[in-house]
């Protein structure tokens, strides 16, 4: 950990000349009987003006990005359709390595609906999560891609605990897995994209390969193992720049005052809040280790931790500082990765449906 000095945002000093003043009417004074009493008075009225308050203070958030960045952004599978991508393509480019398989016939989905565990043919399953996790606008292209990531999705994730009878489910109903409605949510055009791409499904080396998504990568997605600390690597999980993203700029921003900030950071304020300075990021600008300024000293906080207790869209964030109504002031960043990415070429889809950089 990074020997850190609590040096953030104290409050301004009193005006140089405002303390020249009153140590001049306070201290400097030779008072004779007959001006005492006014003296007296005028000192008694400055005892009880009250003091200047320190200029407000406000953390200034900029950040992109709206999930934990492992995998297929949606808004890149959207902006990659229009460009003219297969959805075989979309999906080897968010997942490295990765090939198209088939699944299983005649599988069948755990989904814990409410209390109760629901046992649903795969492709009837798919049909209610594509409608579910993508607007049915969307070129077909895209809506293919979900498809298939979300059919993977359905046989590597085992949400529920095996061991336990009635908690022997593979997915959740809503975000914690990918968003399931059934048969109400169903569309022709999400229906169309699921029928044709019946039964597939990304693999790695021959195996199913878990397809984590979400809504937007700000630009650039990040590996696995920094998204979830304790993960371990996966070759298809890896941080790959996402060019027709629409989130590929800043594109969130968000103004919290201390008190605000130090209430949402309880428990981990050291005295009173003075900053957050960013220790480390990840091969994208999100944000592995940050340290919590305090007067009292400094406390190290995950970026996931961190994005959850402030309220971020993504841990891809950079954090300022305003007093009063003064200018912005960047926190220093300790992280290598502290600048910006250098903007990558702008891959084209080929005839087969691999890339070339533009």
């Amino acid at each position: 950990m990074l020997a850190i000095g609590s040096t953030y945002h104290r409050p301004p000093p009193t005006p140089a000349r405002l303390t020249i003043v009153l140590a001049a009417v306070l201290g400097g004074l030779t008072l004779s009987t007959a001006t005492a009493p006014a003296a007296l008075a005028a000192r008694a009225a400055t005892a009880r003006a009250p003091h200047t308050a320190p200029a407000p203070q406000t953390l200034v958030i900029t950040g992109a990005g709206d999930g934990h960045g492992v995998g297929m952004s949606q808004d890149g599978a959207l902006g990659y359709a229009q460009h003219g991508w297969s959805d075989q393509a979309i999906l080897a480019h968010y997942y490295t390595g990765t090939a198209i398989g088939q699944a299983p016939a005649d599988t069948s989905v755990r989904v814990l609906v409410g209390a109760s565990v629901r046992k649903v043919p795969l492709e009837r399953y798919v049909r209610g999560v594509v409608s579910a996790e993508m607007p049915a606008s969307w070129p077909l292209a895209a809506l293919e891609t979900q498809a298939i990531a979300s059919r993977t999705y359905a046989l590597t994730a085992h949400a529920g605990d095996r061991s336990k009878i009635g908690q022997r489910f593979d997915v959740y109903s809503d975000t914690r897995s990918q968003v399931y409605l059934g048969a109400p949510a169903e569309t022709a055009q999400t229906n169309a994209a699921v029928a044709a791409t019946a039964g597939q499904i990304v693999t790695y080396q021959d195996r199913p390969a878990i397809t984590y998504f979400y809504s937007s990568s700000g630009g650039m997605t990040e590996d696995v193992q920094n998204a979830w600390p304790g993960s371990e690597p996966q070759p298809w999980l890896q941080g790959v720049p996402d060019p027709y993203d629409a989130g590929s700029q800043f594109d969130w921003k968000l103004s919290i005052s201390f008190a605000a900030a130090a209430a949402r950071l309880r428990g981990l304020v050291k005295g009173g809040l003075r900053g957050i300075e960013v220790l480390m990021r990840g091969v994208s600008p999100r944000i592995l280790t940050a340290a919590i300024l305090g007067s009292a000293g400094s406390t190290q906080i995950t970026g996931a931790e961190l994005a959850a207790r402030l309220g971020l869209a993504d841990t891809w964030a950079y954090f300022s500082v305003r007093t009063g109504n003064g200018p912005v002031k960047p926190e220093p960043d300790r992280s290598e990765a502290a600048p910006q990415p250098t903007p990558q070429p702008t891959p084209q889809p080929t005839p087969a449906g691999g890339t070339i950089a533009g």
